[in-house]
């Protein structure tokens, strides 16, 4: 398939999709590709016809220069152009690519790479003296900065346009600013603007400097000349230019739309050049490698076992080019090349069609023509991705606030849509919001906060029964005794054991408040940030009133359960009907217990350590038992048995309370006090005013809007220009469908 075909083809799948995304009939689908195969055979018989004629039309072109070279060059001649008054690539495909280069070159104006879609570009790199500068003169026409050291510390964007009009027309773009300039001053223009862009040193800068030259006979090309590769810097480059320059390669070659036009120099072993290393290492079929051989003249001998034995892989070929040297017209180095060639007992024998500057353009024209109309579908397909991504991420940013009206509405949708978000998560037990965030599936977390609460009250030194078994309260019945019956345990006695144990627990309950109010704020913070975040005055009001409510609440929390815990220190009351049963069955074995421990005093002696299984308390040591009375052992036991069954009541009760606390308190939060704060924190003395605030847009808000607005700016006007080139294409095509 010819270039043509490849840029018809290109189009055709752009146009298919959206066929089929309008649902087009099977019918018209079919006579769509009917006509699309007869235009194509139409253009190739037509190219072909145009092909032959061009090619006599260069031979007698070839002939008229060599008559005024006999006969003397004259500037006013109707031959005097560079390279040829009518080329065979401007005549044959002048018509049809040059739209399609125009529309890649407006998108390289509108910078669309920016947004990470690249374009189609013949990228021109080459070692420091390679000759690279020699060649884009040949190809434009004109003189470009030569010299000793980087020539070119810019990305110099060579744009090319063939036009009929004999005066030519050249203009420089760079920095926002464009400026036309004349051909004899050309050279100097380059050196003054790269100067205003990279400075006056000898260090390069990555910012690009296009040169616009429109000029009869050139062929029609955009290229990017990048600083030739150096490895030691002279005075007055950084240390590291080389990497600058290699890393600036890189960016420009690195792209799969990029066609890498490799600049050697003839004498150089090509093996060996960093340029083609470089070229390789993204390239590595070299599928998108264009080499150039210049200076052949310098060293003709074995270069056509070079370039035919290809052993660095240049997929796309080679080209044999002679440099234009001193004062040669454009017009002289033609003639000269052609003779050389045709002459040269080595070079004369390279293949015709791989030498001369007139092949490297058409060369070049056909491969940039094919690499356009491959990629523009492509370019087509991310523009419109791109374009939709920006659009819907800019809709779902707030609406930009011009009225307290506007902006007292948006806070009472944060409140509602906070609020609403808190009720699932903490009270529902909801978390379709947060489904891969744990730590917000607030009902569980808070369960398992309440359980852990309630193991450490259950583990604790104070609720087990076997620690220190009756001899506290043998202690505290020795100092409560007095003048009552001897049988009779004093209620001061419960009392005092009942105290220290509840002191003993006090840490308990307040560390489980103080841990439910922590990660209450961490989940309320987290639902207002991430509600308020597109109003950051809001977010800080938000942000100070969720604290501060949460800092009220487990205040009231803590001493909310340090009264409680009051309470419970208080007396020892309950009317659960299980403190009696549960007392009545520990007590069942205590005259069995008394009679083991005063038994086993007389049997074993005083000395002996003597462990006893008390049912519901388990195996207990009483060998310190044995010197008390029958009667104290028998209040101890009653007392010790009433205190474990009132116990275990009492720490029931305190987490049954903490429990029905917590969800009293989750649901006044979000029900009321989480909006009245909030609203008291952006309409209060102290933070107050945070309503007007709100027109103010926050800097990254304001600055992520305009930044998508450019972006989208940019993208429409770059959709705008791929469709019309593909709607002057079609519309033929469409009518007929």
């Amino acid at each position: 398939m010819n270039v043509e075909a490849e840029v018809r083809f290109a189009f055709t799948y752009s146009k298919l999709a959206t066929f089929v995304g309008e649902q087009r009939s099977p019918s018209s689908l079919f006579f769509f590709f009917f006509f699309f195969c007869l235009s194509i055979i139409s253009d190739s018989q037509k190219i072909g016809g145009k092909r032959t004629q061009t090619d006599s039309g260069s031979r007698s072109s070839s002939s008229s220069i060599l008559q005024d070279d006999q006969e003397g060059f004259s500037p006013t001649s109707s031959n005097a152009l560079v390279l040829v008054q009518n080329p065979p690539i401007v005549s044959s495909y002048n018509e049809r690519i040059r739209p399609m280069l125009d529309a890649i070159d407006k998108l390289r104006n509108l910078m669309v790479m920016e947004e990470g879609i690249q374009l189609p570009t013949i990228v021109v790199v080459g070692d420091q003296s390679s000759g690279k500068s020699s060649v884009l003169e040949s190809l434009a026409g004109i003189s470009l900065p030569r010299g000793w050291g980087i020539c070119t510390r810019v990305p110099l964007i060579m744009r090319l346009q063939h036009h009929s009009d004999p005066e030519p027309e050249l203009s420089l773009e760079y920095n926002g600013r464009v400026e036309h300039i004349d051909e004899d001053n050309i050279s100097e223009d380059i050196v003054n603007a790269t100067n205003l862009i990279a400075g006056d040193c000898k260090g390069i800068s990555d910012t690009p400097l296009t040169l616009l030259v429109k000029k009869n006979g050139v062929p029609d090309l955009t290229m990017v000349d990048l600083p030739g590769i150096t490895r030691v810097p002279v005075r007055g480059q950084p240390l590291n230019i080389a990497d600058q320059i290699k890393d600036m390669i890189m960016k420009y070659i690195k792209p799969d739309e990029s066609i890498i036009l490799n600049v050697l120099s003839a004498s150089t072993d090509f093996s060996t050049c960093e340029s083609i290393s470089m070229s390789r290492s993204v390239d590595k079929t070299g599928e998108r490698t264009l080499a150039v051989v210049t200076k052949v003249d310098m060293a003709p001998e074995g270069l056509l076992e070079k370039v035919t034995a290809d052993d660095v892989h240049i997929g796309l070929g080679y080209v044999c080019v002679r440099n234009r040297i001193r004062d040669e017209t454009y017009e002289e180095a033609r003639t000269i090349e052609d003779r050389l060639f045709e002459s040269d007992p080595f070079l004369s024998k390279i293949d015709k069609s791989v030498v001369g500057i007139q092949v490297l353009a058409d060369k070049l024209v056909q491969i940039q023509a094919a690499s356009i109309a491959r990629n523009l579908p492509d370019i087509v397909k991310k523009i419109n991705d791109k374009l939709n991504s920006y659009l819907s991420e800019l809709n779902k940013m707030p609406k930009k606030l011009s009225s307290v009206a506007e902006a007292m509405t948006a806070v009472m949708q944060i409140i509602g849509t906070s609020k609403e978000s808190l009720k699932k998560i903490l009270v529902r037990g909801e978390f379709d919001e947060f489904s891969d965030e744990k730590h917000m599936h607030c009902t569980a977390r808070l369960v398992e906060m309440l359980n852990k609460c309630s193991d450490q009250l259950h583990e604790c030194n104070e609720s087990d029964p076997k620690s220190n078994f009756l001899k506290e309260e043998i202690a505290i019945l020795e100092e409560a005794k007095g003048i009552t019956l001897p049988n009779f345990v004093p209620h001061n006695a419960s009392l005092i054991v009942l105290q220290g144990k509840v002191r003993g627990i006090l840490s308990i309950p307040i560390g489980f408040v103080e841990q439910v109010w922590s990660y209450i704020e961490d989940v309320v913070l987290s639902v207002l940030i991430r509600n308020t975040e597109n109003y950051y005055h809001v977010q800080l009001s938000a942000r100070r009133a969720g604290h501060n409510l949460i800092e009220k609440m487990k205040e009231r929390s803590i001493n909310w359960m340090a009264e409680i815990v009051e309470m419970e220190k208080l007396t020892d009351y309950t009317c659960n009907p299980e403190y009696i049963s549960e007392w009545h069955r520990l007590m069942t074995e205590q005259e069995t217990f008394i009679k083991k421990v005063l038994h086993d005093y007389l049997i074993l002696g005083p000395n002996a350590k003597i462990n006893i299984n008390v049912e519901g308390i388990g195996m207990v040591e009483v060998g310190g038992l044995r010197k008390y009375p029958h009667v104290l052992l028998s209040q101890a036991f009653d007392l010790k048995m009433r205190m474990t069954a009132y116990w275990n009541v009492v720490l029931r009760r305190l987490i049954g309370i903490m429990a029905l606390h917590l969800q009293l308190s989750v649901s006044n939060l979000v029900n009321k006090d989480v909006e009245i704060e909030i609203m008291n924190e952006l309409l209060g003395p102290s933070h107050g005013g945070g309503i007007e605030r709100m027109l103010e847009e926050p800097p990254s808000i304001a600055v992520k809007r305009e930044k998508l607005i450019k972006s989208i700016k940019k993208l429409k006007e770059s959709k705008e220009v791929v469709c019309k080139i593909m709607d002057d294409r079609f519309t033929h095509a469409d009518y007929l469908v």
